[in-house]
Order: C-alpha cells, then sequence, then structure tokens
C-alpha cells in the first residue's frame, strides 16, 4: 500500500469539496480548483475528510495513488493559504518594475522584457531586484517562476541572471592569465 496514498485527507473548516465520479471540486476563501482523478483511482468523501484508494496492486494504480492523493491535498492547500515563489534578480543594472499587474524586467537585452500574470497568478515586487509569485495553483505559480527564471539564468561565472529565493548558483572559475 502507499504510504502516502493511504493517509486520509483531513478537510478544514471553510473548505468545501465536492466529488462527482472522477471529478473532484475543491472550493475555499482563496478561490476554488478542480481536478479530474486518473481512471483506477476512487476518491470517497467520509465525514471531514477524502479517501483515495485503488482497485488493485498493478503498476498504474499504485503509481497513482500517492499522485492523486498528494494532488488533492495541495488544492486544499492552495484554497486555504495558497503558494508563493520567490525570486531575486543579481546583476549590475538588472531590475524589475510592476507596471500594472505585469513585470517589466530589465535584464541587459536591448529592450525590456514585459511578462504578463497568468489567470489565477499575481506578483508582488519588493525593491528593484526581488519579486514574488503568487497563486492557488501550486504548479501554475512554479511554472510561472520558472518561466520567469528562464529569461535569463543564473551563469555559472559571475552569477548575474534570475534566481529562485536561496537558490544557490555553482560558481566557475574563468580563464587564469598567464
Amino acid at each position: 500500500m502507499s504510504r502516502i496514498g493511504r493517509l486520509p485527507i483531513e478537510i478544514p473548516a471553510g473548505v468545501d469539496v465536492k466529488v462527482d465520479g472522477s471529478a473532484v471540486t475543491v472550493k475555499g476563501p482563496k478561490g476554488e480548483l478542480n481536478l479530474t482523478v486518473a481512471k483506477p483511482i476512487e476518491v470517497s468523501l467520509d465525514g471531514g475528510q477524502l479517501l483515495v484508494t485503488r482497485p488493485n496492486d498493478e503498476r498504474e494504480s499504485r503509481s497513482l495513488h500517492g499522485l492523486t492523493r498528494t494532488l488533492i491535498a495541495n488544492q486544499i492547500i492552495g484554497v486555504t493559504t495558497g503558494y508563493s515563489k520567490g525570486l531575486e534578480i543579481v546583476g549590475t543594472g538588472y531590475r524589475v518594475a510592476a507596471k500594472g499587474a505585469n513585470l517589466e524586467f530589465a535584464l541587459g537585452f536591448s529592450h525590456p522584457v514585459v511578462v504578463a500574470p497568468p489567470a489565477g497568478i499575481s506578483f508582488v515586487v519588493e525593491g528593484n531586484t526581488k519579486l514574488t509569485v503568487h497563486g492557488i495553483d501550486k504548479q501554475a505559480v512554479g511554472e510561472v517562476a520558472a518561466n520567469i527564471r528562464k529569461l535569463r539564468k543564473p551563469e555559472p561565472y559571475k552569477g548575474k541572471g534570475v534566481r529562485y529565493a536561496g537558490e544557490v548558483v555553482r560558481r566557475k572559475a574563468g580563464k587564469s592569465g598567464k
């Protein structure tokens, strides 16, 4: 039995969960999220708990068991507290500014880079070198943060670029002069 999949999911106060066949809808103070559960996995509502079960011990069922439980638990956390991912900008002249809901980056290109937030995602800029991505969907927050980081990845010689908050960039020595 999956160690993660067999754990019941506690439903906190203020969160409404509906299970309709393979569709799970989680509604909370911050918003609403939907999940379609893969075929062999079953989700049942038992009082104030959600139980995720699998019908057999086939490889596909075992791999989806813990995954499904974790996805539903992440949705419950998302609609109650939300998720955030911090980013730091390192480099001379590199900065970020909020232009309405959009972000405008100066990353050493000949033009500013403008990033618009997708639905359900918001940006908070602290200073001109730190920003935070907020949202209720863990996957969407991580993907938006990764796409922003991809604009100018931290390079190993000077460490310049966009990095996650707390990310350690391994530095290389570079060429040694004669």
